[in-house]
């Protein structure tokens, strides 16, 4: 019976599945949709967009040259041209100019109106010329034609010359009936070909109709039009009216357009009112107005009033390298420390920027990893190849850099921690005694000379941020008067040029901690490479080289890496301007290496002397020894100089007497040699020899 049973209720699963939907009907779209979607598609179609801009390109060359040609001819029959230049001058509030035009207006108009009323009396003298010439012409034909009757004794002759001429001219006639109706056909077209040629050379057209490369104008020439237009845009009301009062004779504001190394040079004469601060101001925008980058236009005061000095580069002609250094390529290149210039990189101009370091202090700063040690290693590989040059030089940074020199400075020391701090501060104190010393000898023996003395600190930030104290709680650090680094740089500064005593200092991103105001100050040359900001920039420079044009915060981070601007009368620079911007060459390690061989090999002999830690207990004769060096033998005064560079504790108070009492305890007794105390190394090396066979005896017994 259960099988009989209906279920009140169906349940889902068991319902039938529902019949499909029926299909939409698609409604058919009207004609004017399709039309006018057709339509669209072809409107913004490129090909369509790029034949419209075709065409009112093309027609605004035509209409553009028209214009042109039409001013040019106004200019040339009326005094519109002078009344521009005047309006410009005035403008300028150039009045003497201003007068000069008006002086050769008066002119212009003086000659039109002579030539006006010769006009006049022109009809006549034209037809009495006229009349004179047929009768004369007519006359010598004549007399060709009797003389030409004589010859052949025929009397019609004596009417052919005058026949030929008629001939002649029936012929002229037919011809220009015959090239008449082609002329007049063809002569608007030629005309129209003109205007639009003329059109098509000044882009007169619209800048969105141009062709991409035209509308870009990247790497388009500079042209007076292009730098005016620019100098309109910048945003200046009053240079903008200014200008709009002088017409199309905005240039007159210009000086001639140079080439310029990898650019070109201009000088703009501003007008009343407007400040050179202004332009520099707007440096950015004045670049993307004569489609440049930044970094590519330069701006500088020159001496002149009122006038502002641009560099425009080519595009892209700052990023191509400019080639090795003449240390590298030149291996019989020597240098001069008091006549020589060190071939350093090429300024804008592409001209060999060539720096002087006689008796100049020297400071480059930067950021980290912008070439501030590779430009101050080559003025340093440079003034090496003058043998008579010492250096004493402290690599605060440790990396190698400076690896080269050991063999030619005097004293390396090379490392980043504050005990290295600290020998570096001491062989700066050194150098302060040795300016003591010579500064008494000059004393007595005004004409005496000495070697030129390079202290050269890079890295000199980890001096001034040191946080070590000495035994009387003076610290190492600082830019107080107490800081031993600070005053025993201040002293050279102060007083050491005159003797020969120079600082040379490397240091990243200054500020007024790590690197002091009298410190940065006290450098003759001052350059530095890409900074952060404006006040960087002055601290590094100076407010006079930042007020002229100076800029490096404007420099791109590791795209400008080696530009250097730099503020020093050790360099030639274009009259009036305080500062310069140079490319200097890289001389990689390798390259450097090499040119450091070679001053080695001028200076045969030299021991680098590598501070060692204070406080251990030292062995004199050992480091007589040492301090020898390759030497066979060495002035005693020579010895004990080497032998306090080396430990000041230990050897700084010694004299004569003290070194022959160690060598002749030790049987290398001092001898004299071309008049004078020497050391000889043979007689050392002999007698430590012994003494280490006698320690190892007793040792044995």
């Amino acid at each position: 019976m259960t099988e009989n049973v209906v279920p009140l209720f169906k349940t889902p699963a068991a319902e039938e599945d529902p019949a499909p939907p029926p299909a939409p009907v698609e409604r058919p779209v009207p004609l004017w949709v399709r039309s006018g979607r057709a339509a669209r598609t072809v409107a913004t179609h490129e090909r369509t967009r790029a034949t419209g801009r075709a065409v009112v390109r093309h027609g605004s060359y035509v209409l553009g040259g028209t214009r042109i040609v039409a001013k040019r001819a106004w200019d040339g029959r009326t005094a519109a041209r002078y009344e521009r230049m005047i309006r410009a001058a005035e403008a300028a509030g150039n009045y003497e100019v201003a007068a000069e035009w008006e002086e050769r207006g008066q002119q212009f108009r003086a000659a039109r109106h002579k030539r006006r009323m010769d006009l006049i009396t022109s009809p006549e003298r034209i037809a009495k010329n006229a009349a004179y010439g047929a009768g004369g012409t007519i006359g010598g034909l004549l007399v060709i034609g009797i003389a030409l009757a004589i010859a052949t004794k025929q009397p019609g002759d004596v009417v052919t010359p005058l026949m030929a001429l008629v001939d002649l001219i029936h012929l002229l006639v037919v011809l220009v009936t015959i090239l008449w109706g082609p002329l007049v056909a063809v002569g608007p077209w030629l005309a129209l070909a003109g205007v639009w040629a003329v059109g098509k050379h000044r882009q007169a057209a619209p800048n969105w109709v141009l062709p991409a490369k035209a509308r870009s104008g990247e790497g388009e020439p500079i042209t007076p039009s292009i730098v005016v237009k620019a100098l309109r845009d910048l945003g200046i009301a009053q240079l903008r009216n200014a200008i709009k009062e002088m017409g199309d004779a905005g240039a007159a504001m210009l000086g001639p357009i140079t080439i310029a190394g990898c650019g070109v040079e201009v000088d703009v004469t501003l007008p009343s009112g407007v400040s050179t601060i202004e332009v520099q101001n707007r440096r950015r925008k004045l670049a993307e107005n004569l489609t440049r980058h930044e970094h590519e236009v330069f701006i500088t005061i020159p001496p002149a009033a009122r006038t502002v000095r641009l560099w425009i580069a080519d595009s892209g002609a700052l990023d191509e390298p400019i080639g090795p250094s003449p240390l590298v390529t030149d291996e019989t290149l020597t240098a001069n420390y008091k006549t020589g210039r060190a071939p350093w990189g090429q300024d804008l101009r592409g001209d060999a920027a060539e720096l002087s370091v006689y008796q100049r202090h020297l400071l480059v700063t930067g950021r980290s990893n912008q070439g501030k040690t590779a430009s101050l290693r080559a003025l340093a590989l440079w003034l090496a190849l003058d043998r008579s040059v010492q250096f004493w030089l402290g690599d605060l940074k440790g990396v190698g850099d400076w690896a080269m020199f050991d063999g030619i400075a005097d004293v390396l020391i090379q490392g980043p921690t504050d005990d290295h701090v600290i020998q570096v501060t001491e062989m700066v104190e050194d150098a302060v005694d040795e300016m003591n010393r010579r500064m008494e000898v000059r004393r007595t023996d005004p004409s005496a000379v000495f070697r030129p003395l390079i202290v050269l600190v890079d890295e000199a930030q980890v001096a001034f941020m040191c946080p070590a104290v000495d035994d009387a709680k003076r610290p190492y650090g600082g830019a107080k008067a107490t800081s031993r680094y600070f005053m025993a740089v201040r002293k050279i500064h102060n007083q050491g040029r005159a003797v020969d005593v120079l600082m040379w200092q490397g240091t990243q991103d200054p500020t007024d901690q790590n690197l002091p105001k009298l410190v940065r100050e006290g450098a003759h040359t001052r350059a530095s490479l890409v900074l952060g900001t404006e006040s960087q920039s002055r601290m590094a420079l100076g407010d006079k080289a930042v007020d002229d044009g100076a800029a490096p915060h404007l420099l791109r981070q590791g795209l400008d890496k080696g530009t250097l601007v730099v503020a020093s009368d050790g360099i030639e620079m274009p009259k009036g301007q305080s500062s310069i911007t140079v490319r200097t060459h890289f001389i990689d390690d390798d390259p450097a290496a090499k040119v450091a061989e070679r001053a080695k090999a001028l200076r045969h002999g030299v021991t680098t002397l590598h501070v060692i830690e204070r406080g251990e207990e030292r062995d004199p004769l050992a480091d007589i020894l040492a301090v020898l060096g390759s030497d066979d033998r060495v002035r005693t005064q020579d010895v004990i100089k080497r032998l306090s560079a080396l430990s000041e504790d230990t050897y700084g108070k010694w004299s004569f007497v003290d070194l022959k009492r160690v060598l002749d305890d030790a049987g290398a007794e001092p001898y004299k040699s071309d008049g004078r105390m020497v050391v000889a190394r043979d007689r050392v090396a002999q007698a430590l020899t012994n003494r280490d066979s006698e320690d190892s005896a007793s040792a044995s017994q």
